[in-house]
């Protein structure tokens, strides 16, 4: 059986681990000190490491553990790291033996210009893409780029699983509100985020299906939107680039 689990590092980084008792799997260690704390307590044995994109949050702590733990590292091809590593690209199929799983790389740029998620086990790891209820600052990219990468992952079953990296979840709740506060959805999620985070807990793993009903950023067809922003005749990539512009300044 394979457990997914957080690690919480810096103030609001999630370094997800994928593990099966013996063997594990890291998404993004920008710190390795929190990663060897959970390996050594469960005894397990880093195999694996796979990188989004190149942020030193998500990269800070790859070169201790592949010193620690002789790792092999997954790096998006479109990017430059100084580690050494695999280079990845969109469509290319991972097969992590020792997990048993197969994980897809998705070319998703915006944030950065070659941000990669994997997607598989039902799962999706999108670092700094898709957050819940929101979306990442597109640093390099275009807001055509982070739209068109943004509906690749809105197109992908409504059962996955959601692994972003950050713990946004209730501020970006708050800016969706203000876009759209009639819809039941999103005033459930707000309430349902509210208890998570009271008792510590993290509100990630969202789902495809959660963020189709309640993130603004896959729903620039709402009307409610829409009307909202005064864009009643805009195409959705022109509602899209508003509301991360506003979201920029909330």
């Amino acid at each position: 059986m394979l457990n997914i689990i957080p690690i919480p590092a810096f103030e609001d980084n999630y370094i997800w681990l994928i593990e099966n008792g013996v063997h594990a799997t890291v998404i993004d260690p920008g710190d390795d000190v929190p990663v060897i704390s959970v390996l050594e307590q469960r005894g397990l044995s880093l195999t694996h490491i796979l990188i989004t994109h190149h942020h030193a949050d998500h990269i800070g702590g790859v070169n201790s553990l592949i010193d620690q733990f002789l790792p092999k590292v997954y790096a998006p091809e479109k990017e430059q790291y100084s580690f050494p590593h695999i280079r990845v690209s969109d469509q290319q199929t991972l097969h992590i033996k020792d997990l048993n799983i197969s994980l897809e790389v998705m070319d998703v740029g915006g944030h950065t210009l070659g941000h990669v998620a994997y997607y598989g086990a039902n799962s999706l790891f999108c670092g700094d893409t898709l957050f819940g209820g929101g979306c990442g600052r597109i640093f390099e990219g275009t807001p055509t780029q982070m739209f068109t990468s943004l509906r690749k992952i809105a197109n992908l079953p409504i059962e996955t699983s959601v692994f972003c990296a950050h713990e946004y979840t209730e501020h970006n709740l708050q800016f969706a509100k203000s876009v759209e506060k009639n819809n039941p959805d999103l005033i459930e999620r707000i309430r349902q985020a509210s208890i998570t985070r009271a008792a510590g807990l993290p509100t990630i793993p969202s789902s495809i299906k959660l963020e189709l009903a309640t993130n603004p950023f896959l729903r620039c067809a709402s009307m409610e939107i829409s009307q909202s922003l005064n864009m009643q005749h805009a195409d959705p990539i022109e509602i899209f680039t508003t509301l991360r512009q506003m979201r920029n300044q909330f």
